[in-house]
């Protein structure tokens, strides 16, 4: 594949059970270092979910993860997929940021988005206004991370937030990218066109990503921004084996008589995954990368078997560096 574009990759362990692999709370510490003992050879970042309640009781807060990783793995960058702005308050989350940025060397970037999940909302007490309102508060707090970020000290007034002579100090240096993890095409996808360095979507049918895109690019046309300035991001989980069959067959993509019931190529059917051989992979991969997709949040469904990760580092990352 001599002359393929370049993908970076990232590796988002489980903080909490995903609902299809086994999480054994005795055992997290160990399997979390042994995972990220391996994903840190060859994934460029790491990247934790931010959840509170979602699909079963145990789970690690994000942000208490993500700096417990920062200090043990110092050459890898480090972002929230996507930290939910419902749960903090955005000035918190800037001086947080802040922090971060400054004891890590400048690793961290700010995966953030509107909040999606109501009942881990309500099962926490967090308030969950409509869907509009969530987009509303979501551009105003990147609007006041900012200028926490820039001014010191920094002043802002909003219809949900307000700052008043407030310091980040040490402000981040460099000012950490903001990843908007939205895909709303009326309003979360203007937020994303007018204030967004980075945007990430979630696994999708090509035809739809690619409806995405183009919804992306007509806001960009009309807030005046360059739709090229944004970088895109996409969350995707990897089945690999050396056998083409058995991937899919753990992706459960197969029929009843297992037979292979999609193509070698990124198919348009669920559930959105890329599975395959490494050459299925790299292939599918491929695709995505022509679409303007240049970096990867990927997870292996057997958090505790390496094999899989072992196999992805080894045959599809250098493919694409």
């Amino acid at each position: 594949m001599l002359g393929t574009p370049k993908i970076e990759f990232g590796y988002n362990p489980p903080v909490g059970d995903r609902g299809k692999e086994t999480i054994r709370p005795n055992e997290y510490l160990d399997d979390l270092k042994n995972a990220l003992d391996v994903a840190t050879q060859g994934f460029s970042s790491i990247w934790v979910s931010d959840h509170l309640n979602y699909a079963e009781e145990w789970r690690l807060e994000c942000w208490t993860v993500l700096t417990w990783i920062a200090s043990k793995y110092p050459d890898v960058g480090l972002s929230t997929i996507v930290m939910s702005n419902s749960f903090r308050n955005p000035a918190l989350v800037a001086k947080m940021a802040a922090t971060l940025q400054v004891l890590s060397g400048g690793r961290f970037t700010l995966g953030y988005g509107g909040g999606w999940h109501e009942g881990e909302h309500k099962a926490f007490g967090f308030d969950y206004p409509r869907s509009g309102e969530r987009i509303d508060r979501l551009e105003e707090a990147i609007q006041l991370i900012r200028a926490l970020w820039t001014d010191s000290p920094a002043s802002f007034s909003g219809r949900f937030y307000s700052v008043d002579n407030a310091y980040a100090e040490p402000r981040p240096d460099p000012i950490p990218k903001i990843m908007i993890g939205a895909s709303g095409e009326k309003m979360a996808l203007r937020v994303v066109a007018k204030y967004a360095d980075w945007w990430n979507d979630v696994a999708r049918p090509l035809p739809d990503l690619q409806h995405k895109l183009d919804v992306l690019r007509a806001h960009c046309d009309d807030v005046g921004r360059d739709f090229n300035s944004i970088r895109k991001t996409l969350s995707i989980p990897t089945f690999i084996d050396k056998s083409h069959k058995r991937a899919l067959e753990q992706a459960g993509l197969t029929d009843q008589d297992g037979e292979t019931a999609v193509p070698r190529t990124l198919y348009t059917a669920k559930p959105h995954v890329i599975a395959g051989d490494p050459s299925s992979v790299r292939e599918q991969y491929l695709e995505l990368r022509e679409m303007g997709f240049d970096l990867i949040v990927t997870n292996f469904e057997n958090f505790q078997e390496l094999s899989a990760m072992k196999l992805f580092m080894d045959e599809v990352i250098p493919e694409f560096s």
